[in-house]
């Protein structure tokens, strides 16, 4: 083999290995394995608090700050205390609430103190079973993952 083809067969190997490692990643691939490990357990727990009919530990997955913020068809709600009104008011017992279920999670970590989420969201009540999907911001605080902003969109009842 000439000198030139192997040249160029080695380039080719060096470019090759390049693209594998750099798409590899190891150390930013671990660390957003834990932010999004840690994410989902949020999301878990708000989730058990729920059926269990606790809305306030329910809130602790949100930052207690003037600056929290929920979205929905209803309007803007700003700061962790109207948040916390919004839900207590729309959820004001047991049955209103239903079993909550979270589902289709895409948890994408943005940087060490940063991350959104994407899914969906079902309430089973004994009458209906509203639906719909949400965007969740999530900021890295000393005291855990929170969310930081919450945009929900309930689907449209069939029945209209």
């Amino acid at each position: 083999m000439r000198a030139w083809a192997r040249l160029a067969l080695f380039a080719s190997f060096l470019a090759a290995f390049a693209s594998t490692s750099a798409q590899q990643k190891p150390n930013i691939r671990n660390s957003e394995s834990g932010a999004a490990q840690a994410i989902e357990k949020v999301l878990k727990t708000q989730e058990s608090a729920w059926n269990r009919g606790d809305i306030r530990e329910f809130m602790f997955g949100y930052w207690r700050s003037k600056y929290t913020e929920f979205e929905n068809d209803s309007g803007i709600y700003q700061g962790w205390d109207d948040v916390l009104k919004r839900y207590e008011k729309a959820y004001p017992n047991r049955a209103a609430m239903g079993q909550l279920t979270f589902s289709g999670l895409e948890i994408h970590v943005l940087g060490a103190n940063s991350a959104y989420v994407i899914g969906k969201y079902r309430l089973d009540r004994e009458k209906d079973h509203p639906e719909g999907v949400f965007t969740l911001i999530f900021r890295k605080f000393d005291d855990g993952w929170k969310i930081v902003n919450d945009h929900t969109t309930a689907f449209r009842s069939s029945k209209q």
